[in-house]
């Protein structure tokens, strides 16, 4: 029983089934389509009911009073906020699941934080921009998405998860959040997003991993390079 009561007692285990998108009862919650799916588990993968950590290196050590959230590259105004300044930021509700590379999926999540479309108008993102890269302070992380998905309605800069904020472990205090794409493009410990012209392979990318990364691409998902781009 030791287990169970574990498992029990761990905050992020989900007890209940994945409601329904047309029971989320908040309103203004921004729902990602593919949570409307009947199956809402992609190929390859398996639903778990609690919230694993993956990192490549580790939680590393972020000094709050100093963080900055900085954008470059295609864009007409260079911005920069602290911690403060950031989640003061107007801010939006996302419901949405969430897929690992490593064949897991959580489902029923809400995530809280600035919209991507809000804040690419914030800068003024440039039409020569075609994909964005998530720079991470994990040890010089990055990601690339293309900037398609990174405006979609549901992706959102996120400092919230269910309500709380997201603990450092799962990415805190700020994290990106791309739904409709693999977890991995969904940049932990963010810092950062450089707007570009060209594609430029990210952390993951250049180990192997897709470039876009869609979970329901094919018969097993778009995990790695090798696969149709």
């Amino acid at each position: 029983m030791g287990f169970l009561s574990n498992l029990l007692r761990d905050g992020y285990y989900q007890k209940e089934e994945p409601r329904a998108p047309e029971a989320i009862a908040e309103p203004d919650v921004i729902i990602s389509p593919d949570t409307r799916r009947t199956n809402r588990i992609p190929p390859g993968q398996s639903r778990t009911r609690k919230w694993p950590v993956l990192d490549a290196h580790g939680t590393p050590d972020i000094d709050l009073a100093n963080w900055k959230f900085e954008v470059e590259g295609l864009a007409e105004e260079a911005r920069s906020w602290s911690l403060e300044e950031f989640t003061a930021l107007p801010a939006v509700k996302v419901y949405a699941d969430f897929h690992c590379v490593t064949r897991w999926s959580r489902l029923d999540n809400v995530w809280g934080g600035v919209s991507a479309r809000e804040l690419a108008k914030l800068v003024r993102v440039k039409s020569e921009a075609k994909y964005v890269s998530a720079l991470a302070y994990d040890y010089g992380w990055t990601a690339n998405v293309p900037i398609e998905y990174f405006l979609a309605e549901d992706s959102l800069i996120a400092w919230s998860h269910d309500g709380e904020p997201i603990p450092p472990e799962h990415g805190g205090p700020v994290r990106l959040i791309i739904p409709q794409l693999y977890a991995w493009k969904s940049a932990k410990w963010i810092k950062g997003l450089r707007f570009l012209a060209e594609d430029k392979a990210g952390f993951w990318e250049e180990g192997g991993y897709h470039m876009r990364g869609v979970p329901w691409n094919g018969r097993d998902g778009e995990r790695f390079r090798w696969q149709n781009e």
